[in-house]
This record gives C-alpha cells, structure tokens and sequence, in this order.
C-alpha cells in the first residue's frame, strides 16, 4: 500500500528579514587603508576603559581587520605607547 502525503497548505510568506542597522565598518567610513600602532588615537577607540581589546561584534571589524588591530594594539603596548591596563589596586590585598 503506498501513503499520499497531506496536501501542503498555502503558507503565508515570510517578510523579509530587517535590514541591517545602518552603521558600516568603522574603516571604510573613516577610509582607513593601513593600521598603524604609532596610531594611538585610532587604537584608542577599540580599548575599552580598562585596557582590554574590544570584541569583533562590537567594533563591526572583519576577521583580517580585527587580527591586524589586535596585533597593532600589542606592538603599540610593547613600545609603551598604549597601557596593558588600568593599574587598579585590589582591595584587601
């Protein structure tokens, strides 16, 4: 005996996902073409206040941006130019 699959039902069609949120790569808008660590006002605004490298999702930054970033905020901190931290003291300790 062979079973006949249900008839489909018109489904309604889905709208169209949001647009994206209108804000474009940091880069392209500021027309960034090389990421230098000498650039410390441009490094300072993927540092949070307490001296950590922001994450990818919050600075919209590709994979290849990120990494060249990143890279650019350690040699900018080995030369002195950028803190590791904000140098809180414990307390209790």
């Amino acid at each position: 005996m062979i079973k006949i699959a249900p008839a489909r039902r018109d489904r309604k069609a889905r709208p169209n996902p949001p647009p994206a949120s209108g804000r474009g790569c940091p880069h392209h808008e500021a027309r960034i073409t090389y990421i230098d660590y000498k650039d410390t006002n441009l490094l300072r605004k993927f540092i949070s206040d307490r001296g950590k490298i922001r994450s990818r999702r919050v600075t919209r930054l590709t994979v290849q941006q990120q990494k060249a970033m990143a890279r650019a905020v350690k040699n900018a901190r080995e030369t002195a130019l950028l803190p590791y931290g904000t140098g809180t003291v414990r307390a209790g300790r």
